[in-house]
């Protein structure tokens, strides 16, 4: 993923950030969702558990008003969508951008369970040796659909000989996505609705020259917030 600039370790409890807005954590924000209000459309994102120290981190982020303006500033169609560099805030024409964020990373939280179909959420990061993320950046998967053969050659050239799970390589040959991100970067949610946003962000035209990958025309973060999940429906039984 694109390279970020990290100056120093520190503690995800001391986030300081220009947001100015209450970042405290309660315990109904972890039942909530986050809402991405893009200028191409919405995009709702559920956050995992098992991912303890980049859920509460996004959440803080999201709640300090972080993410509100920031572009989508690397678009790589077929593959993902990232975003999460507050350089990008109004970041003139043809600027080089993904070196920004806060100075800290968070350590690796890789799970078995949580792998790089399309639509999850996880965490940029620059190429250190404890594979830690990003304070800020993060990218959504778009990702392919592939083939038995292809997974197998991802395998061997790709992942090191380690075998793709058969329930995952199943998601892998019907949604799609990126298995050659496993357990390489951290994977922390994944998105409930705006799959079409998804798409339609990741197939928009980008610089070929002084930003590869940025987008020609700025895709923005309009606002990021937390909102009450949906309740789920409850299926009628037949006595």
């Amino acid at each position: 993923m694109k390279k970020i600039t990290l100056l120093f370790l520190m503690a995800i409890t001391t986030v300081t950030v220009i947001g100015q807005k209450d970042s405290t954590l309660k315990k109904k924000d972890y039942k909530k969702d986050v809402l991405l209000e893009t200028s191409m459309g919405d995009m709702v994102v559920r956050l995992s558990d098992s991912t303890p120290l980049h859920r509460d981190n996004f959440l803080k982020l999201v709640k300090m008003g972080y993410y509100d303006g920031i572009l989508f500033h690397r678009v790589i169609n077929h593959f993902m969508i990232q975003a999460g560099d507050p350089e990008s805030k109004n970041a003139e024409y043809g600027k080089m951008l993904g070196n920004g964020g806060p100075a800290y990373t968070i350590p690796v939280e890789f799970k078995p369970g949580l792998f790089h179909k399309k639509g999850v959420i996880a965490a940029a990061r620059d190429n250190n040796p404890q594979k830690a993320s990003s304070g800020s950046q993060f990218y959504i998967v778009q990702g392919k659909v592939f083939t038995d053969e292809d997974l197998d050659k991802v395998e061997i050239t790709r992942l090191g000989g380690r075998k793709i799970p058969a329930d995952q390589r199943e998601v892998y040959k019907t949604l799609g996505g990126t298995p050659h991100l496993d357990q390489n970067y951290t994977v922390f949610g994944e998105l409930i609705s705006g799959f079409d946003v998804l798409d339609k962000i990741a197939a928009v035209p980008t610089n070929k020259t002084t930003a590869p990958d940025r987008p020609e025309t700025d895709v923005k973060i309009i606002s990021a917030s937390l909102i009450k999940r949906a309740k789920e429906k409850k299926k009628k039984h037949k006595d």
